[in-house]
């Protein structure tokens, strides 16, 4: 049995209380559902700007009915402190998720950014030390990394941030640092990199790659690319997100806590193999896909130019292994994207 089997047999013989922020979105969503497969009690916190009630409902149906009556949603947003302080009362755990995700939006955005990234992380992190959670485990990400031009990507070395998205995600780690320091609380942030999979948005402005390639393609619509395809990401499967999540919830090693962690594959992926690998998927139930080519453009404003993951501090501290590789993932989540609701 390895260590994320050991913590879920764990889980389902002493049921905690874990409050997952942004729990209508796409990783929230699956963190939820996971949880409650687990037999835990969930407080769901989202104010579903980004996120959707539709994904919720899907995680209805994936579980049982005594396991969905241990689920409680709080409608209200991050920013209202007292919302924050109800939601951390009574509980063991806090996921944070929630957050204004994409470099772009930043960009176009940069207070509305701020205002949920930083000032709404901070009033989660000061309820969960009010409440003395057990442990806070947050969603930092590699756009931390900046200009930083080594690969593979190591914790302990970062650049400059290359936007404001990025520039939350590195306050946050900060903020996270100095309350450890502060006030004890016990804090591990997990730096995301492009994570995919079933419940992500593939519409609007800011939609991530994958969804929106995918939608693009089976809608016959034009699909762009920024810049010369080799742009790479090391593209990581929410299921591998899910189970860091819970190993840093539950880590004992004292040398693992107060650390932030990459979580990712540890492999990379240009855009013009991505394009390929998902015009070679779809194909078979998609005709027109044969002769399907992408659209080049210019590189946008804020973009880093490679992202690869070293992935040995998780595996080595969290005892974290990552269950699927890019293709696995799209394997397993092909389905969904092919039926994904539109907006």
């Amino acid at each position: 049995m390895n260590v994320y089997e050991e913590v879920k047999h764990a889980l389902r013989e002493t049921p905690q209380t874990w409050l997952v922020t942004g729990a209508a979105g796409f990783i929230g969503s699956n963190l939820v559902e996971t949880l409650l497969t687990l037999n835990q009690k969930v407080v769901g916190l989202d104010n579903f700007s980004t996120g959707w009630e539709r994904n919720l409902k899907d995680v209805q149906e994936q579980v049982n009915s005594e396991q969905w009556k241990n689920f409680r949603m709080m409608e209200a947003d991050i920013c209202d402190v007292e919302a924050c302080k109800k939601a951390c009362s009574g509980v063991d755990y806090v996921l944070h998720q929630a957050a204004l995700g994409s470099v772009p939006r930043s960009i176009e955005e940069p207070a509305a950014s701020h205002e949920s990234n930083v000032t709404g992380f901070l009033n989660v992190l000061n309820a969960a030390r009010e409440a003395r959670v057990k442990r806070f485990v947050y969603a930092s990400s590699s756009a931390v990394y900046g200009d930083e031009p080594n690969l593979p990507k190591v914790e302990h070395r970062t650049g400059r941030p290359l936007s404001p998205y990025a520039a939350t995600k590195a306050m946050n780690e900060m903020y996270a640092e100095v309350s450890s320091r502060c006030y004890g609380i016990r804090a591990i942030g997990l730096r995301y990199f492009n994570v995919f999979g079933p419940r992500q948005d593939p519409d609007g402005p800011y939609a991530a790659v994958i969804p929106k390639w995918i939608a693009a393609m089976i809608r016959r619509h034009v699909l762009t690319i920024h810049g010369d395809g080799e742009t790479s990401r090391d593209f990581c499967y929410v299921a591998n997100v899910v189970q860091a999540n819970l190993l840093a919830a539950r880590v004992e090693d004292n040398q693992a806590v107060n650390q932030v962690y990459n979580i990712a594959v540890g492999g990379r992926t240009t855009l013009n193999q991505l394009f390929e690998i998902l015009r070679t998927m779809l194909a078979p139930r998609y005709s027109h896909l044969s002769d399907y080519v992408a659209e080049f453009r210019d590189f946008r404003a804020g973009d880093v130019r490679h992202s690869h993951a070293d992935i040995s501090k998780a595996c080595q501290l969290l005892g974290y292994h990552p269950s699927h590789t890019i293709e696995q993932g799209l394997r397993e989540a092909l389905n969904w994207y092919c039926e994904a609701p539109s907006a």
